[in-house]
């Protein structure tokens, strides 16, 4: 009997546990959960940062808010996922503006060449500015909410023709994304574009189909171009900002404190996020520098001279596209750059 007595114990015992354990469970579930997908890499800087956001905001939150990360387009094309966050079936992504001007035409004048400062902090001014703002608040009538502006690196120039100068652009192919303005942007430099789907670009750059492209260097790096490319100039013309966007429904639902605690957790990790770019673009261009290539990096005033030639035209595309929305968008845009640059 006394055998049995304890046995019976240690099993009420282990009940107990099991009750408390569960109830535990229980009391540190989430109230709100937000699956959030992306196309990059789990090793790439976008989910690097993203993740340690979900962290910030589970501790700032007592586990009341939890961001449920899906990288490498594991919910879908990111059309997909942008029409997933405006319909709810998804709470949240992180979208290259690139594939947003179809869904919000104001993001297309991030595709101008040399929009951006030249140095990180005064382009982070930029981002925080009434510009940034603007761009953010363009969201508001489409079932989303753009919380901030992520950086994501800057694109570069490659050709297996030389391109050392603006004149040497002449003549050439490249290929871009289906965008009027970056087309536009190498019609200024007298060069032809090509939109091209992205899984198509390495044999075009291998069979001569183009010339040559335009991709942030980490990019390049891992997509090999530099076995089918001569030529590279670190130029950093052309942006690649993400917008981080929330469904509208799921947004509102928050109470004040926790969207405050989102929005500065994703805002906190900017610097670190900048650098985290930087060290895999550096080890990129190494990489590069190691194979039989050319790469010349611009100076301050080569990029001046691209800048002069390449801006206005392909602004002008923008602003023939967005009417008067646009022309409010680009006054203030300026209006913000001359005073960051003073």
């Amino acid at each position: 009997m006394k055998s049995l007595n304890s046995v019976s114990r240690k099993i009420v015992g282990l009940a107990l546990v099991a009750l408390l354990v569960g109830m535990g469970a229980t009391a540190q579930a989430a109230t709100y959960v937000a699956k959030i997908g992306h196309l990059e890499s789990a090793q790439q800087s976008r989910n690097t940062l993203l993740v340690k956001v979900a962290k910030l905001v589970k501790e700032r939150t007592n586990g009341d808010v939890e961001f449920q990360i899906y990288p490498q387009g594991q919910l879908g094309g990111q059309r997909q996922m942008n029409e997933g966050v405006q319909l709810g079936a998804i709470e949240g992504t992180i979208a290259p503006a690139a594939f947003l001007g179809g869904f919000n035409p104001l993001v297309s004048i991030l595709d101008v060449p040399y929009l951006y400062p030249d140095d990180d902090a005064r382009s982070q001014k930029l981002r925080e500015s009434k510009f940034g703002k603007m761009l953010l608040d363009s969201f508001a009538d489409k079932g989303v909410v753009a919380i901030t502006l992520w950086p994501n690196g800057r694109k570069c120039f490659s050709s297996n023709k030389p391109i050392s100068t603006i004149d040497d652009f002449a003549g050439q192919k490249f290929r871009v994304m289906d965008s009027k303005i970056l087309i536009e942007q190498f019609k200024a430099l007298g060069a032809s574009a090509v939109a091209l789907p992205f899984s198509e670009l390495y044999t075009a750059l291998q069979t001569g189909v183009v010339d040559g492209e335009e991709n942030p260097l980490d990019t390049i790096q891992r997509m090999k171009y530099f076995e089918v490319q001569k030529n590279f100039v670190i130029s950093y013309h052309g942006l690649m900002e993400d917008f981080v966007l929330f469904n509208q429904m799921w947004w509102e639902s928050l109470p004040e404190k926790y969207r405050t605690i989102i929005t500065d957790a994703f805002l906190e990790v900017i610097p670190e996020l900048v650098a985290h770019k930087a060290k895999s673009v550096q080890a990129a261009l190494d990489e590069i520098k190691s194979h039989d290539v050319n790469v010349e990096v611009l100076t301050a005033e080569q990029k001046a001279k691209f800048r002069a030639k390449m801006f206005q035209p392909s602004m002008d595309v923008f602003l023939s596209q967005t009417g008067d929305a646009g022309k409010k968008l680009y006054d203030v845009y300026t209006e913000e750059y001359n005073n960051i640059m003073k």
